[in-house]
């Protein structure tokens, strides 16, 4: 099987975020504290929904979860050098379904891939966004 190569030049700078679906953010929060030994970075409430941050290893990707992402299938968040090149070379190769959003970050697409595994990439663009929330953790 032959590998489809982008027209673009890799611009993938790091994967940040696996964003993780799940029906009880405080039951899955509480598994992964106790049982994982993970790091709650914050945990906010808003908007009829519930996400929080975790972090699993030092240089890995913090997890979060959340209780209104859909499905069962995590999204990797992957930060670019560049999101309108990046964006417009994943159209150029054929990817469909592109859902262009804003994250506190910044600009994101998301997309998935013919596997049914799903991505999203995304440029920093506000960087004091990722230590905004740390230390808040809002309880029900």
């Amino acid at each position: 099987m032959r590998a489809t190569v982008l027209p673009i030049e890799p611009t993938f700078l790091s994967l940040d975020f696996i964003y993780v679906p799940t029906r009880d953010v405080d039951d899955t929060v509480r598994h992964y504290v106790e049982a994982l030994g993970a790091e709650l970075k914050w945990k906010v409430r808003g908007m009829g929904t519930v996400v929080a941050c975790l972090v699993l290893a030092g240089d890995g990707p913090s997890v979060l979860l959340s209780g209104h992402l859909s499905g069962d299938v995590p999204v990797l968040v992957y930060r670019v050098a560049d999101y309108a090149a990046t964006v417009a070379g994943l159209r150029a190769a054929g990817v469909e379904g592109l859902h262009e959003l804003e994250i506190p970050h910044g600009p994101c697409a998301s997309f998935r891939a013919p596997g049914g595994q799903r991505y999203a990439v995304y440029q920093l663009v506000r960087p004091d966004a990722a230590t905004f929330f740390d230390g808040r953790v809002d309880d029900a």
